[in-house]
């Protein structure tokens, strides 16, 4: 598995996006987490949806476009699965 330069940076920036998509989802609203949030979950998201995606071999075919709707898609679901960690986290640390 070869990941250069080129496809850290796309995921980067449709992390941005997923990153707002993701914070609209969660809170129901259009700011989601506030900007810093929003892209920090976004490009956190990016990096753990497309290793995921990549790893296996998830949508091969999905990444024919320049910006591919796999790395969209990888990365609001990297993007959620972080939310998620997060809450999980939170959640043990209340309870404590």
């Amino acid at each position: 598995m070869e990941i250069g330069l080129p496809h850290v940076v796309v995921w980067i920036i449709v992390g941005i996006l997923a990153g707002t998509l993701t914070g609209m989802i969660a809170k129901g609203d259009r700011r989601g987490f506030g900007v810093f949030r929003n892209l920090g979950l976004g490009m956190a998201g990016a990096l753990v949806g497309g290793i995921l995606f990549r790893v296996f071999r998830l949508f091969p075919n999905l990444d024919k476009f320049s910006v591919s709707m796999r790395d969209l898609i990888s990365a609001l679901i990297g993007s959620l699965l972080v939310l998620l960690i997060l809450w999980v986290r939170e959640r043990f640390r209340a309870e404590r």
